[in-house]
């Protein structure tokens, strides 16, 4: 088969690959390519949970732990009605909502696997302070797993990756050379930076701005994330790398934009009335 004809049949196919991969990204319509199954991962993820829970050392602070799955409650709960009210399909429809708290205090994080897994760890306390600024952070922990984020880079990178491999085969090896030459792997490299890296961005934007509505819908004052922010920025020490080279937005990238967002969601979406 000659290189054309090949271009030709190998492109038809992806093209019709991906336009049957196509989703939408609950509330901000963002166009997503999923081309992983969510169902796989959840259960993926339902694994490794699991493991952490064993792995990892538990808080016995059972007070904080009811807070942690009294806001998650909330979030959960709101978040369905939002969908149902909406007359939209529910993305946490398959959600097996879980919470633990990890007892670190070097650790100043929060995260949610897909599915509903999240784990919050005693050192972020010492940052959020309050029940909204907790709010906070599990909103846009939770908004990674609603809007399908790990689906959605997963897929990302399985397309960054056959695009790759063609590529290579068509070029005659000469991206492969490329690497055997630098003796690393630069186009990797150049593909993180240069694609990776700010989708990532894009991502964790997207997931502050959900999480906000998220927060305001379940009731919560979302006034106290430019503040929680303020903190975090101040817990790290001004220790980030330049944004072009990190995964998130800068911290003053983020509060200026949390601070635009706030006022227009505090108005579109109140605290919602469970029906």
């Amino acid at each position: 088969m000659d290189r054309r004809k090949f271009i030709k049949i190998v492109g038809c196919g992806c093209c019709g690959f991906v336009l049957h991969s196509c989703a939408s990204a609950p509330i901000t319509d963002r166009k997503q390519l999923k081309l992983i199954p969510e169902a796989r991962l959840n259960a993926q993820a339902a694994q490794i949970y699991e493991k952490i829970k064993e792995k990892e050392k538990l808080s016995k602070d059972i007070k904080k732990l009811t807070e942690i799955k009294d806001i998650g409650k909330k979030m959960q709960d709101s978040i369905s009605e939002y969908f149902y009210q909406s007359n939209l399909k529910d993305p946490t429809l398959n959600f097996q909502w879980e919470y633990i708290l990890i007892d670190n205090k070097k650790i100043k994080n929060a995260w949610c696997m897909p599915g509903g897994k999240i784990a919050v760890y005693t050192g972020l306390l010492d940052v959020t302070k309050n029940t909204n600024g907790l709010a906070a952070v599990m909103g846009h922990e939770i908004a990674h797993a609603v809007a399908k984020h790990s689906v959605e880079r997963a897929s990302r990178g399985v397309l960054i990756n056959t695009t790759f491999q063609i590529t290579d085969i068509l070029s005659g090896g000469k991206l492969s050379q490329i690497n055997r030459t630098t003796g690393t792997d630069t186009v990797g490299l150049l593909t993180q930076l240069g694609i990776m890296n700010p989708f990532s961005r894009k991502q964790e934007s997207e997931a502050d701005y959900l999480g906000l509505i998220f927060s305001s819908l379940s009731g919560f004052d979302i006034r106290e994330t430019s503040k929680l922010w303020e903190r975090m920025k101040e817990a790290n020490k001004g220790k980030e790398p330049p944004e072009f080279l990190s995964t998130h937005p800068s911290s003053s990238n983020r509060i200026k934009q949390i601070n635009e967002w706030m006022n227009q969601i505090i108005l579109k979406y109140p605290p919602i009335k469970i029906s």
